[in-house]
């Protein structure tokens, strides 16, 4: 059962130029510690911070709840690699909450991320689906 699914595009130009613009108090107040660590360990940093923008922006789109309403920080989305390299989503707080609120009883909700880019643009696409704790 598909709960939500959101994209986004995110140009990386405009990405840079709020790095350049405000630097720390931007992405402090947007991305996780693991996500700065990331992008700031790599050498086209804006492109990756531009990639977890967009799938930020997508998550909470699938979730339907938009970013400062609802409880929902930027913060509550978190974007991690799993051991395979493969990214996904994380949320705590708000975003979690929320995800918790529309996910049927009974049923488990699993968060499927895609991100790329291709300069100036990055993307995100985001589905979430539930499916039974146990089957019948």
């Amino acid at each position: 059962m598909i709960l939500g699914i959101g994209q986004d595009l995110t140009d990386i130009r405009r990405i840079e130029t709020s790095l350049s613009r405000f630097g720390d108090r931007f992405t402090n107040r947007v991305f996780t510690q693991v996500e700065r660590d990331l992008a700031d360990s790599r050498q086209k940093r804006a492109d990756t911070y531009a990639k977890r923008f967009a799938a930020k922006e997508a998550c909470a789109k699938a979730l339907g709840c938009g970013i400062w309403r609802n409880g929902v920080a930027w913060q509550d989305m978190g974007v991690i690699n799993q051991e395979n390299g493969r990214p996904t989503l994380v949320l705590n707080g708000g975003a979690k909450e929320y995800l918790e609120k529309m996910t049927p009883k009974g049923m488990k909700a699993n968060i499927h991320l895609t991100i790329t880019d291709d300069y100036p643009y990055a993307q995100a696409m985001v589905i979430i689906d539930a499916i039974p704790l146990r089957e019948p």
